[in-house]
């Protein structure tokens, strides 16, 4: 006896049995087929299923392999997208008391008279040779640290403010520069380092700074260190506009 496709069915004990259930003769042998046929059905249904399934965990983990632009790629065409429209997203950082708010308001020909702490940040949109920079200002108490790096995405620049006049803190402020260049998101990015309060007598010259900080060592970016003075507003231009080469080019 032959089924679907030619293939010999063997009458086993199971067939024999089946055979006898299903009443035998011609009938019993149209209840057998049609059970088969049900049975041969449900099976292709499962076979197509699991296909389906299959094509679906494949095109899934090819999501998940291949992701696109890659997570640094994808950050790098961003960063494009900003420039060709004349604008590009900038990051301060420092620790508290560097003087990041001051800079800001100097470039901004805002009154510096009266300063107060940063306890969260703030955001300026400034405007150098008629490319945008929004601009943000985040707290650098130790307490608020630990959230910088919710605002590391999409950075185009990363501006480190440091307060030249305070040795004692330089290797607090290396430290934690070091840290931030190790962010994945923050991989590439070119780095400004604002070597702040140099109008005052006992601050640390900017080539002694760069030194303690090992500047010297950094072969992942392009970075620069300006002497400034928030205060007058030396070398703020010259700071900025080295930024804006960078984002810009």
């Amino acid at each position: 006896m032959t089924g679907l496709h030619g293939a010999e069915i063997v009458r086993g004990p199971a067939f024999a049995e089946g055979w006898e259930g299903a009443g035998g003769g011609r009938q019993g042998a149209a209840r057998l087929n049609s059970a088969a046929r049900r049975g041969v059905a449900t099976h292709r249904l499962r076979i197509e299923r699991t296909r389906k399934l299959c094509r679906v965990r494949a095109k899934r983990d090819d999501a998940e392999q291949v992701p696109a632009y890659g997570a640094g790629g994808l950050l790098t065409l961003l960063r494009r997208l900003r420039k060709n429209e004349g604008e590009a997203r900038i990051l301060v950082l420092g620790l508290d008391n560097a003087g990041k708010t001051t800079i800001l308001k100097k470039l901004s020909e805002e009154d510096i008279t009266t300063i107060t702490p940063t306890q969260g940040f703030n955001i300026k949109s400034l405007v150098h040779d008629g490319f945008k920079l929004n601009v943000w200002d985040i707290g650098g108490q130790r307490s608020i640290r630990p959230y910088w790096r919710n605002y590391f995405g999409q950075t185009d620049a990363l501006v480190y403010v440091i307060d030249s006049a305070d040795r004692k803190r330089l290797e607090e402020s290396g430290d934690e520069l070091v840290q931030l260049l190790e962010e994945d998101k923050m991989n590439g990015v070119p780095l400004l380092v604002l070597a702040n309060k140099q109008d005052l007598i006992n601050a640390t010259p900017a080539t002694e700074i760069a030194e303690n900080l090992n500047l010297y060592t950094i072969r992942d970016r392009p970075w620069q260190i300006q002497p400034c003075s928030a205060k007058n507003g030396d070398g703020l231009e010259d700071g900025m506009g080295w930024l804006v080469k960078q984002v810009n080019g």
